[in-house]
């Protein structure tokens, strides 16, 4: 294993302060180290808390900032933080309208941020995020996963927290848009965890994990690599089925990397999955690319499509100003 880091048990640690460091105009390091909070917060908007297992940067606290989150809680390396980390992050943003909570939908960030909600005094409201359509269910999670649609959503419910909407409506926007979103992974290899040192799974040289999940969980099956378009078609074929009529109209796609893939690859998988979904009979009317939600060193890449109304198209284009997002700002 070769990393760019002074100690596994500190590697994390290391990490927030240098993000901290580089984006000092625009995030804050709670007491130690338990949040990441927005460096200017706004009175009387509800406050977006968001956070997870470390290891899937950007994802949560590079979308920290103006347009999106309010907070972000990191978790060791794949572990859920703890409901302490929410409720002092929780306090440290809300300004009197309340706190809604975007957690993906894995068994220990699920008890985890319900233990906190109970514990906290104030108003606070819930989004589950579960897009991943490659597994129902799985030793990680009580059904879907929350993956790629992840930032779709916090995405879109900052712009509308900037808007100056209230607690109800920004959950009853969350659970739409969640609605709305799809995802799939391939992995063409494994992530090393720094603490344990070895590959997470081990894949033959010319095999592939359709369906894999951010944490390198098993999807639906093992195949041999195939050409991009090949994959694409089949990653399309199930988003498009699972969201039916829904994806007969305009979407946007995000291709999103697990951290070690190439952009010139990731451009292709575009290239592709815009292909499948054109014949499919929708129509890409935004999109993204790039490194979101990584798994650490993962090769591979996922797909995530959501259908757009014209409100959505507003909230997706609206200013959004974090260390991994920015534009219109």
């Amino acid at each position: 294993m070769k990393k760019f880091m002074n100690s596994a048990d500190t590697i994390l640690a290391d990490s927030l302060d240098g993000l901290a460091a580089a984006h000092a105009d625009l995030l804050t390091l709670g007491p130690q180290r338990q949040f990441v909070r927005r460096a200017a917060l706004v009175p009387g908007k509800v406050a977006l808390l968001s956070g997870g297992g470390s290891g899937h940067e950007p994802l949560h606290a590079g979308f920290v900032g103006r347009g999106m989150l309010d907070a972000a809680c990191p978790g060791q390396v794949f572990t859920a933080p703890t409901p302490d980390q929410m409720l002092a992050a929780a306090a440290a943003v809300d300004t009197g309208a309340g706190v809604l909570f975007i957690v993906k939908n894995y068994e220990g960030d699920v008890m985890n941020f319900d233990m906190a909600r109970e514990m906290w005094a104030g108003a606070a409201g819930t989004v589950l995020t579960d897009d991943d359509v490659a597994v129902e269910t799985s030793i990680w999670s009580a059904g879907r996963r929350g993956v790629a649609g992840t930032l779709v959503v916090e995405k879109m419910l900052g712009a509308a927290a900037e808007q100056g909407r209230d607690l109800a409506s920004l959950a009853a926007l969350g659970r739409r848009v969640n609605a709305a979103t799809r995802s799939m992974g391939v992995a063409l290899g494994s992530c090393t965890v720094p603490a344990a040192g070895t590959p997470t799974f081990v894949i033959g040289a010319d095999e592939i994990e359709i369906g894999v999940g951010i944490h390198g969980e098993p999807g639906r099956r093992r195949g041999t690599l195939r050409p991009a378009q090949e994959l694409a078609d089949e990653m399309i074929a199930a988003i498009t089925a699972d969201l039916g009529a829904a994806a007969r109209g305009d979407v946007l796609l995000l291709v999103n990397g697990f951290g070690a893939t190439p952009l010139m690859e990731l451009y292709v998988m575009f290239r592709a999955a815009d292909a499948a979904l054109m014949r499919a009979g929708a129509r890409v009317r935004r999109s993204l690319v790039g490194n979101f939600v990584t798994s650490l060193d993962m090769a591979g890449c996922s797909l995530t499509v959501t259908a757009l109304d014209a409100e959505l198209i507003e909230l997706w284009d609206a200013p959004v100003h974090t260390a991994a997002l920015r534009w219109g700002a």
